[in-house]
């Protein structure tokens, strides 16, 4: 008995694929920058400090004088005296005018002035505390500062860009085939 067969063959399709790739490249030149600062404004005045020292008193108390205060000093001292003096007499005339209260008044007197005064005495030559007047005033200072901004100039550049896109090429490099074939198997004759 004859039993027909069919045979199938096939072949499969064959892709090519061929790639190339893309390429970028970004190159970023550098900005320019410029920047200047103008020099600040700075005034500074000062008015500068006084020291005054008086040592006329110092001086007065060593005993060394100008000449006007010792003609002024003599001329008061003289007055002073003469005053004294009158009193003195004034008094002693007194005295002498009543003799009849007692005692020895013309002894006393003539006692008196024939004794020396006892002065009293210190050191002439070092002042007094206190005797020299200082007085300062300190320096006084006055700043004006006027500041300036800085002058910036800044170019930017934008970035170079160079891009290549890539391609994909596809082709078939082989065709699928089928091929049928038909057969008669003869079994068993």
């Amino acid at each position: 008995m004859n039993v027909p067969q069919i045979r199938l063959q096939s072949i499969s399709a064959q892709l090519g694929i061929h790639t190339t790739k893309g390429q970028q490249t970004i190159e970023q030149p550098k900005a320019e920058l410029e920047i200047e600062q103008p020099k600040a404004d700075l005034t500074v005045e000062t008015t500068p400090s006084t020291l005054t020292i008086d040592q006329t008193e110092a001086w007065a108390d060593m005993d060394l004088k100008h000449i006007s205060r010792r003609v002024s000093e003599a001329a008061q001292q003289g007055y002073q005296d003469a005053l004294a003096g009158i009193a003195r007499r004034a008094e002693e005339g007194e005295r002498l005018k009543r003799i009849e209260d007692g005692g020895n008044p013309l002894a006393d007197l003539a006692k008196k002035h024939s004794e020396k005064p006892i002065y009293p005495f210190n050191i002439g030559f070092i002042p007094s505390a206190g005797s020299v007047k200082m007085h300062y005033e300190p320096a006084k200072v006055n700043i004006d500062v006027q500041t300036k901004k800085p002058l910036i100039d800044a170019a930017i550049h934008k970035p170079i860009i160079d891009y290549q896109p890539g391609n994909v090429e596809v082709e078939l490099e082989r065709r699928n085939e089928l091929s049928i074939d038909f057969e008669s198997v003869n079994k068993g004759e």
